[in-house]
């Protein structure tokens, strides 16, 4: 199965079993989704804000690895915090 069908289709694979864990940030809300890559996982999430009764989202993968969920749920929440930072109300563009 592909990095990509594992990661969006979430069709039993190793981290489809795992319930998405959240946090939120400047109003948006974080959603850790790392994806198992062998013995490692592979940082992924989705930034996720509703506005005017629209939910938008913003996916992303980074090619960082990391021997534990842990540590990349960590990580994945500092990298959507910096991404939110960065990219404010723009990310949500086109």
């Amino acid at each position: 199965m592909s990095f990509f069908k594992r990661l969006f289709g979430r069709s039993g694979g190793a981290s489809g079993s795992f319930t998405p864990e959240t946090q939120e940030f400047n109003g948006h809300v974080i959603h850790a989704l790392p994806v198992k890559d062998g013995a490692q996982w592979r940082l992924a999430g989705t930034i996720t804000k509703e506005a005017d009764g629209v939910t938008k989202e913003h996916k992303f993968v980074r090619a960082d690895v990391f021997s534990s969920r842990d540590e990349a749920v960590n990580f994945t929440f500092k990298k959507g915090e910096l991404i939110i930072s960065q990219l404010g109300k723009t990310m949500f563009d086109a």
